[in-house]
């Protein structure tokens, strides 16, 4: 009997920009309620995210790559530019590195039925890869250490903890690009 070789979907991934954010607004919030249908708390409940969809769209450069199985979407990456002067995550290294542009990836989400099958590095490497800006900066979940452990086989490096609202989770720094 021969073993049975299973071979990851082939996706395509379809990069947009602020002007079309209003287009895949909704294809976000189904992404994201997918992905987070088992959580049950008011933090990662679908109304709120959009709140951070609408925020993160409305940001000059803002970027965003989605993966697509067919023409179903599998999962995204989007975030855009810091605000120049305003990287906050500067404040967690000592001394800070001398490169000033930094990308803040913002989410990058998969939908539970393709987890596991190399999207999550697809979507990234496509969004970052591309980027300009020689910093990217992301915040993890504390409590997902798997997801911490993939980011750090990408470059990242932990640089602190941050707890950005008072009703969020506890939060890795992460950056990649440093020297």
């Amino acid at each position: 009997m021969e073993p049975t070789v299973t071979t990851p979907p082939a996706y395509s991934l379809v990069r947009y920009g602020p002007g079309q954010a209003a287009d895949i607004r909704q294809l976000l919030l189904d992404v994201h309620a997918d992905t987070y249908a088992d959580e049950r708390d008011e933090f990662h409940d679908t109304d709120r995210f959009a709140w951070f969809v609408d925020h993160w769209s409305a940001l000059p450069g803002f970027d965003v790559v989605v993966g697509y199985d067919g023409g179903e979407p599998a999962g995204y990456a989007y975030g855009a530019p810091a605000v120049h002067g305003r990287e906050w995550w500067r404040d967690y290294l000592d001394p800070a590195p001398a490169a000033t542009e930094t990308f803040s990836l913002s989410e990058l989400m998969v939908r539970p039925r393709w987890q596991g099958t190399g999207l999550s590095v697809l979507l990234h490497d496509e969004l970052v890869g591309r980027r300009p800006e020689p910093l990217t900066v992301l915040l993890v979940d504390t409590e997902h250490p798997r997801v911490q452990a993939l980011y750090e086989s990408w470059g990242y490096t932990k640089a602190g903890e941050r707890q950005p609202f008072a009703d969020s989770p506890v939060y890795a720094v992460m950056v990649r690009g440093l020297p």
